[in-house]
């Protein structure tokens, strides 16, 4: 089914199919005193003076839309995210503080700077998407003649606005960033140096796993006067990953690479003629076990460890019960 990469270490179809009723969708944990509740697409935010609560759901998020609802979902990108954050904190400083369950994190409450950083080493997505309709990506005007998955003779730049919840992305050139003070020149030239430093460290230790980044989204935030990474980085919802060793043999034959992101989601809901606006396709339990799946492979290949879930059939308590145990730290 659209190529998903099903083969883990650790779960079967029968584990997911079991645990689709415990998914994460959402949590209410208002009573807790740890601050006011935001729901973002895939992540619930729960926001104090000094600290920001992060809870990755498994709502799966497409076209700006939640679609699903998939079983642990939300522990892998957590558990990428805070590798990666290991793996780059000699580049920049980012906001986490903690991670006392597998779906939490408890960062710094930064002030989140309007826009998001999308940095391009292929021409994939809607970039790929925008280019076949003659525009230019994020102001960014590419040669004629590219491909699909084409490499690009340099990594690009793309940022977008960052929409609430529920509303699209809109791309948005770094002019017009500067030009409409939503970000100040000095500190934008800051933040693309970063995210281009970012992306290199990234390719480079994808390459060691047998794996290509493609694409990749940043958020930065500030610390007072300090610009940090915040959110997320490098996970299988904001980036694109391919298997390395088949690429070229499959793009030699009109055929898109192996992918360990959630672009073949994407396109089995555009080959259902769904793009963000209508009704929403319906997920069987068996798409809904192969997305799963995906995500898990995916996770154990880009990190090189080994998912160990926790069969949860109450996860919204258990991260009640680990916040509780850290609770005077994090308020």
């Amino acid at each position: 089914m659209h190529r998903y990469r099903t083969t883990t270490r650790s779960v079967t179809r029968d584990d997911i199919i079991k645990q689709i009723p415990y998914a994460l969708k959402e949590t209410h944990l208002e009573d807790m005193g740890i601050g006011k509740r935001f729901q973002g697409k895939v992540r619930d935010n729960y926001t104090s003076d000094k600290r920001r609560i992060m809870i990755a759901t498994d709502r799966l998020s497409c076209f700006d839309v939640v679609v699903a609802a998939i079983p642990f979902k939300g522990e892998t990108l957590n558990r990428t995210t805070l590798f990666w954050f290991d793996q780059t904190k000699d580049i920049i400083q980012n906001h986490i503080l903690d991670s006392p369950h597998p779906n939490v994190l408890i960062a710094k409450n930064c002030k989140p700077l309007p826009v998001e950083v999308i940095v391009r080493g292929y021409l994939a997505g809607s970039a790929f998407r925008d280019y076949s309709a003659g525009k230019s990506i994020s102001g960014v005007k590419l040669p004629a003649g590219l491909k699909e998955f084409q490499r690009l003779d340099e990594p690009i730049v793309t940022p977008s606005t960052k929409a609430d919840s529920g509303e699209h992305d809109l791309p948005i050139s770094e002019e017009e960033i500067i030009r409409e003070g939503l970000v100040p020149k000095k500190r934008w030239e800051e933040i693309r140096e970063t995210a281009l430093e970012l992306y290199k460290k990234g390719v480079e230790i994808a390459r060691k796993h047998g794996l290509i980044l493609a694409d990749t989204k940043y958020e930065f935030g500030l610390d007072g006067d300090k610009t940090i990474l915040i959110d997320e980085i490098h996970t299988m919802d904001s980036s694109r990953y391919w298997i390395a060793n088949t690429y070229n043999d499959l793009i030699a034959q009109g055929k898109p690479p192996e992918m360990l992101d959630k672009e073949p989601t994407r396109r089995w809901l555009i080959e259902q003629g769904y793009m963000g606006e209508g009704e929403i396709p319906e997920f069987t339990e068996d798409h809904i076990a192969c997305i799963a799946l995906h995500y898990i492979s995916s996770y154990e290949l880009i990190t090189g460890e080994t998912f160990s879930p926790s069969f949860d059939n109450n996860i919204e308590q258990s991260i009640r019960d680990s916040l509780s145990a850290v609770l005077k730290d994090v308020v």
